[in-house]
């Protein structure tokens, strides 16, 4: 490739860096004005009746464990944006929420479910990572004058970009359903250091996972659920559904899942998609390295970028929710930072 097309590469790829402000989805979301759903129980298929868009279903997974299902398919009017899974553990004396729902609606929703199954006090709602379909329904959580806990890395680029994903979620949802929705900001911050005295006393053992370094997205974290081997894992896995990796470091996201793998996990809440077993770890992290095997041999073959998402065929994932879309992505990405460390590689010898 000669130095002009080498610069191109450079801003296409500063292009894709800055993907998670522009984009309209990828770290963002959308939905559309609809129902409430209140937290009610979704009817099992197969069942007559209707349930409005955007129905949740909370389910008991292990003893004082909860799960509030985030919706399969795109954020949009079916979904209204709460496509991302979230829960809560009930200790001997309190309550611990992950995630907290895509708009304050969502939230207050996530609220009632819990006020429904314990009278125990609700001690804090963990943010995984700032994504908005997690993020949104805090709202409604500080109001209840319950504090959000986050990573400083995660809360830094929540304030940095997740005001645009609000702004677009209220323009394709309606004001009505983002009603009292807003970028939060977080009460409680820690670091991977500190992260092991962050979360509230519940009378449960609970540990809080902060990779050392980014690895899906900037201050990714985890609660791992000693009691019933229980994994809410965050942004570091999704089950059946591609994993996004614009904000990733895929080394470190490596590192991370080599850490998760070493836990006796008995099951898996991924950020998207079903409850999996142990077995999910070992799959998204199949999935990353045969991204980057195919990236890198399309990159030494001269592949232009405008064929590598078209090129980049995996068919063990294509079952995957968001593999027509997510996986293109993920893929020019991916090529594009293999493109530059080859260029910066050479410019270090000179060639």
């Amino acid at each position: 490739m000669d130095d002009g097309g080498r610069r191109h590469m450079l801003r296409a790829l500063g292009a894709f860096a800055g993907v998670g402000v522009a984009s309209l989805w990828a770290g963002c979301a959308a939905p559309t004005a609809a129902h409430e759903s209140g937290g009610l129980p979704v009817p099992p298929s197969g069942v007559s009746g209707f349930a409005p868009a955007g129905t949740r279903r909370i389910e008991q997974i292990a003893p004082g464990v909860y799960l509030q299902h985030g919706l399969r398919g795109e954020i949009g009017p079916d979904t209204l944006g709460r496509t991302g899974n979230a829960g809560f553990i009930v200790g001997a004396s309190g309550v611990l929420a992950i995630n907290s729902g895509g708009s304050h609606r969502d939230g207050q929703a996530l609220l009632a479910a819990i006020t429904r199954s314990t009278a125990l006090p609700l001690r804090g709602v963990l943010l995984t990572h700032a994504m908005q379909e997690f993020i949104f329904g805090a709202s409604a959580f500080q109001a209840a004058g319950v504090p959000v806990l986050m990573h400083h890395d995660a809360a830094r680029l929540m304030a940095a970009r997740c005001e645009g994903c609000l702004k677009t979620l209220q323009r394709v949802l309606g004001a009505d359903e983002m009603a009292g929705s807003r970028v939060p900001r977080a009460d409680i911050t820690f670091t991977a250091a500190d992260a092991a005295r962050a979360l509230p006393d519940i009378g449960r053992p609970l540990r809080l996972l902060a990779p050392a370094a980014i690895a899906a997205s900037p201050g990714d974290s985890a609660v791992f659920d000693d009691s019933s081997a229980t994994l809410f894992a965050g942004a570091l896995l999704d089950a059946d559904t591609i994993p996004d990796v614009q904000d990733a470091d895929l080394a470190g996201w490596h590192a991370a899942l080599a850490a998760l793998a070493r836990l006796p996990l008995r099951r898996i809440v991924p950020g998207h998609g079903p409850v999996a077993g142990a077995g999910l770890v070992a799959s998204v992290d199949s999935y990353l390295r045969q991204l980057e095997q195919r990236t890198a041999a399309l990159l030494q073959a001269g592949t232009a970028l405008s064929e590598v998402a078209d090129a980049v065929d995996l068919p063990a994932f294509a079952h995957w929710q968001r593999y027509d879309s997510t996986h293109r992505r993920n893929a020019s990405i991916v090529f594009l930072r293999q493109e530059r460390a080859l260029m910066l590689k050479d410019a270090r010898h000179g060639t």
